[in-house]
């Protein structure tokens, strides 16, 4: 254990330094924010803190909720960097083909094309900012097309747009446009210029452009083969140990009948139910969202005729759709570590009821003010920068405001407290399971300290930074330590009903565990790759982003085993369902992490696929189809060992298991994947403005592919339904007296 331990901690420093050490470059190297834009003419453009103001106004109107900045967002509207640098380029070659030919670009032969194309990427992708003054200097021609897209992106969110789902007045006061556009203007200005003494952008030549150069970079190409060939060789190292090295774990002991008959549940663990039912609430919640913001994508302001998008816009739905999944999903492994806290030390620490209960009201508190205030936010309720303490802060999957933010930090911590007072104290008697305590406590340490990062960002901090700290949040809290803590739990409730020795649970959480960090820690930077970062983010991310993959290839041996716990006992049978789940873990690990993960991951295909519906893809496989179904494991764990002899209704638990499972997957592959590769092929053919644009995605097949997904989303929702209907069941109605075995006292 202790070569273990020493792998285990020298992998975690050892990447974190690394990662450390990559943000360091970051923030030296990001794309540098004007203090004014002026033409040679001696006009000025951009004032100073326009750019930084202009970004809060698309942070205060939904930010990433509303399409996307150098691929990071949401799916329906454009890229705006994209759609900014497209319609700039098209803009100064009719100006040059106009002056010099007297026609528009595209009535010009092919050769004077070529010319005025080259005219153009000289023009656009030479670096004239000024350091010293802070200053970039523009061809007048460029404010031309500024005010041309200034005049554009007016329309778009004043009178609003069907086709990008946005709502009318979404933004319609002038200066707060021109602010906003300032913003389009910098993001597309780091994408085509060149770095200081460099043939690449600030952006790795992000979003594909080949009217401006954009093409993949050197590096992207290399390092892509580099990903490879790294992911093959952790593959054949992991066969190679689980092949000659690795034990089955070992089942031979196991109790005769259910250890949990007949143990007393304490005050604070019969409190947990209600996190539990608000879960299934949340889960629901969730569901509605997504079909309505789904829905937005084919009706664009409306929900079958119902003017929805004046009450509840697409940007609010789609914030909502994403925040309460990570909520529910947060609330049930929450719930389950709070559970398993009196197990761990065989007693009622005084007061924890009381801190389970508080805990339950602020996340009550975070859950239903962050949504007021999002809400608030988009609909301009919010004054002055209300919005950001309050509202909606435009970042994907951090959106509450920083108020609410601080306060789900305080409540992580809280949580933290009310684990560690249950381990702690039996650290020194624990005997066989102080390794698995010791794993445990620093994954609920993990938990509450790395939701810490989302806190670490300004309100007028350059965007390469906000994606670094981001990233941290969403990659390394719910991808590292949630996988942690999700393997430790595992471990420990397997060994709390001794179908697994404690010592042989630790051994494996903490050699899983240390195998997730490894490539996990320092993969973060898969995200970054085009996120105006220096190429070390790209090198970095592209390989240990693919040793992430490794274990996810051999999860079979992971799902054998939950295969076999079910047999090793009859008694085990009550479990069957609960062990059922834990394998649909285990296939999505493989199926949404792993194969639709590695499809986007290699720097040459996000190249191409960054914030096309591949990314929905993967976020639906991963998010839901992992930690989601390891959410519902986990309550399903603990509702049994609430009433371990109470007989489930199995036929309908099994129906909402196979309706969920089969609907997820018939949604993914029926209409995401398709709309993704078809868009993928546009990007690499004609641009990534192109695969974003309303013409593409507007047409028929694409309308008909987003009306397929209705067939899986209902499977799914039914599914859910079920699944809720049956846990709320456990939770609130007592079993009738015929549903008790024989020989067991029924319930008062």
């Amino acid at each position: 254990m202790k070569k273990l331990w020493i792998l285990f901690i020298a992998i975690f420093v050892m990447s974190f330094a690394v990662l450390g050490w990559i943000g360091t470059e970051i923030f030296r190297q990001a794309p540098p924010i004007p203090k004014e834009v002026v033409t040679t003419d001696g006009a000025v453009l951009i004032k100073d803190g326009e750019v930084s103001n202009g970004q809060n106004v698309w942070q205060a109107m939904g930010g990433m909720q509303v399409g996307s900045i150098w691929g990071h967002g949401s799916y329906v509207a454009p890229d705006w960097t994209a759609d900014y640098l497209h319609r700039e380029a098209t803009f100064i070659l009719d100006d040059f083909s106009q002056k010099e030919f007297a026609k528009k670009y595209d009535a010009l032969a092919s050769e004077q094309q070529a010319a005025m194309r080259q005219r153009l990427q000289d023009l656009v992708r030479r670096n004239t900012y000024d350091a010293a003054a802070g200053r970039i200097t523009l061809d007048p021609v460029r404010a031309r097309a500024f005010e041309a897209n200034l005049k554009y992106y007016t329309d778009v969110f004043t009178n609003g747009n069907k086709d990008f789902a946005i709502q009318k007045d979404a933004q319609s006061d002038p200066q707060k446009l021109r602010q906003m556009t300032a913003f389009f203007f910098w993001t597309a200005w780091a994408s085509e210029t060149n770095r200081p003494g460099a043939a690449i952008s600030y952006t790795s030549n992000f979003p594909a452009e080949p009217l401006v150069a954009n093409t993949a970079t050197s590096n992207t190409i290399v390092w892509t083969g580099v990903s490879v060939i790294a992911l093959i060789a952790g593959i054949g190292g992991m066969v190679w140990f689980f092949a000659g090295m690795r034990k089955e774990a070992e089942t031979d002991d196991a109790p005769q009948s259910d250890p949990l008959i007949g143990a007393s549940l304490t005050p604070s663990q019969k409190a947990v139910v209600k996190y539990f039912l608000v879960v299934t609430l949340l889960f629901l919640l969730q569901i509605v969202m997504g079909i309505v913001t789904a829905h937005y994508g084919v009706e664009g302001h409306g929900f079958y005729g119902i003017p929805l998008a004046d009450y509840l816009p697409y940007v609010v739905t789609r914030t909502w759709h994403t925040q309460l999944g990570i909520f529910w999903i947060a609330t049930a492994w929450l719930a389950a570590g709070l559970f398993v806290g009196p197990f761990v030390c065989g007693y009622e620490p005084k007061w924890q009821k009381l801190g389970v209960d508080a805990l339950f009201g602020a996340l009550l508190i975070v859950v239903l003010g962050s949504m007021g205030g999002q809400w608030m936010s988009v609909m301009h309720k919010l004054n002055g920068d209300m919005w950001f303490w309050f509202g909606h802060q435009g970042y994907e999957y951090v959106d509450l405001g920083r108020v609410w933010q601080a306060a789900l930090f305080v409540g992580l911590l809280l949580w933290f407290f009310l684990i560690a007072r249950t381990s702690i104290p039996v650290l020194k008697k624990a005997g066989e399971s102080k390794n698995l305590l010791l794993l445990y406590l620093f994954s609920t340490a993990g938990i509450a300290m790395f939701y810490a990062p989302g806190l670490f960002w300004g309100m007028k901090s350059n965007i390469s930074v906000v994606e670094y700290w981001r990233w941290w949040v969403v990659h390394l809290w719910v991808e590292g330590f949630f996988e942690v803590f999700a393997t430790v739990v595992i471990a420990f409730l397997f060994a709390k009903i001794g179908v697994i020795n404690p010592k042989t649970a630790a051994k494996s959480s903490l050699l899983t565990g240390a195998i997730y960090l490894s490539g996990g820690i320092i993969g973060t930077c898969h995200h970054l790759y085009f996120a105006g970062t220096p190429t070390s983010a790209l090198a970095f991310g592209s390989v240990f982003s693919a040793l992430e993959i490794v274990p996810l290839a051999l999860v079979g041996f992971e799902a054998w085993e939950n295969i076999h716990r079910k047999s090793v006992r009859p008694w085990l049978a009550q479990y069957k369902w609960v062990i059922n789940f834990f394998i649909a873990v285990a296939f999505w690990n493989l199926v949404g992490a792993g194969i639709f993960g590695f499809m986007i991951n290699p720097p040459i295909a996000l190249y191409y696929m960054q914030g096309l519906n591949t990314t929905a893809v993967h976020g639906h496989g991963a998010l839901y189809g992992v930690y989601g179904t390891l959410g519902l494991a986990l309550m399903l764990f603990c509702l049994r060992a609430m009433q371990p002899e109470r007989v489930w209704n199995e036929k309908l638990l099994a129906f909402a298991f196979w309706t969920i499972n089969g609907g997820m997957l018939l949604m993914m592959v029926g209409s995401l994947l398709p709309i993704g590769l078809m868009q993928t092929l546009e990007s690499v053919q004609h641009g990534y403005w192109s695969a974003r644009s309303a013409e593409f995605m507007q047409t028929p097949l694409m309308q008909n592919l987003r009306w397929a997904r209705v067939i899986g989303d209902t499977i799914f929702g039914i599914g859910a339904f079920a699944f809720v209907w049956f846990a709320l069941g456990l939770m609130l109605r007592r079993p009738k007296p015929e549903a008790i075995p024989a020989g067991l006292p029924a319930e008062a």
